[in-house]
């Protein structure tokens, strides 16, 4: 893997300050929406690649802008989702796991990133053997993954990514289809965490209320344009450009917001994050077995 970029990038005025971080992304080169497997999704809505293209182009070339390096990895033609790359696997330190996709529509991009991650200098790369769609559901929060269930990855899941990894693994239920993954209710901050209790069960909404006491919450409106669905790197927070009022939240606690128009993509359910795939730089440690 090559070495990241060095960009010069102004310092925030405050105490928080960005870090480089390493992408892969995937040109939306086959995006369609031609089947539905999520509330977001509408056969009958026309879908126009060339925009779709021109967004994520510019979500690309803001992550460089602001010092962080892109990976790409070609897409498939039968694969539509597979711009979606958070979902492809989960990346930590030297170690690797690619997705187990739920839904028969998108089972192939699981070999199509395990194949990408491969060829790429990590010192232990495996398949999922339980369902697990990357980081869509599973968030890396410091020293620990806060990791969803309920609609697509497996509670077994969560066994095996704390096993790999050598983190330990908070399991969280997702009881809303809109939010279907954990990233569309659910965003990793410096600090703390931003995200919409009435996406996940009474006990897990509890739980994270007990461990993230001054989380940012955020509005129906701003989870209704998957304003959670962003990528953080300690001071800017890339996200909707629709979500206006999570936005001033951020900027209130220090972080500078980065509005992105990814309208099109949205048609398919997916933002910032989704088309994001973090390749973490995280020290492992040997924890205890889950509950």
């Amino acid at each position: 893997m090559t070495s990241v970029a060095t960009i010069r990038v102004p310092e925030p005025a405050g105490a928080r300050r960005p870090t480089p971080r390493r992408f892969l992304m995937c040109r939306p080169d086959h995006f369609d929406v031609y089947y539905a497997i999520n509330p977001w999704m509408d056969t009958s809505a026309p879908v126009d690649r060339a925009l779709a293209l021109a967004q994520w182009e510019n979500l690309r070339a803001t992550f460089e802008r602001h010092g962080h390096t892109v990976d790409v990895v070609d897409g498939e033609p039968a694969l539509p989702d597979m711009v979606f790359a958070a979902n492809g696997g989960l990346v930590i330190g030297d170690r690797a796991l690619s997705a187990r996709f739920a839904n028969p529509e998108r089972a192939a991009e699981g070999p199509a990133y395990h194949n990408w991650l491969a060829a790429q200098c990590f010192t232990q790369v495996a398949a999922a053997r339980e369902t697990n769609e990357g980081e869509g559901d599973f968030a890396i929060a410091h020293d620990r993954i806060l990791a969803g269930t309920g609609f697509r990855s497996s509670r077994a899941a969560h066994e095996e990514v704390q096993e790999f990894f050598e983190l330990p693994v908070i399991s969280l239920e997702l009881i809303d289809p809109r939010f279907y993954h954990l990233d569309t209710a659910l965003m990793v901050l410096d600090d703390t965490i931003a995200y919409y209790p009435a996406a996940f069960s009474g006990e897990s909404a509890r739980l994270l209320a007990t461990m993230y006491p001054d989380a940012v919450i955020a509005t129906e409106e701003d989870a209704n344009v998957l304003g959670l669905n962003g990528v953080c790197d300690g001071y800017h927070v890339f996200l909707s450009d629709k979500a206006v009022a999570i936005a001033e939240q951020l900027r209130a606690r220090g972080y500078e917001p980065v509005g992105i128009d990814l309208s099109e993509l949205l048609k398919a359910g997916g933002s910032v994050k989704c088309c994001t795939l973090e390749q973490h730089s995280v020290k492992m440690a040997s924890v205890p077995a889950m509950d």
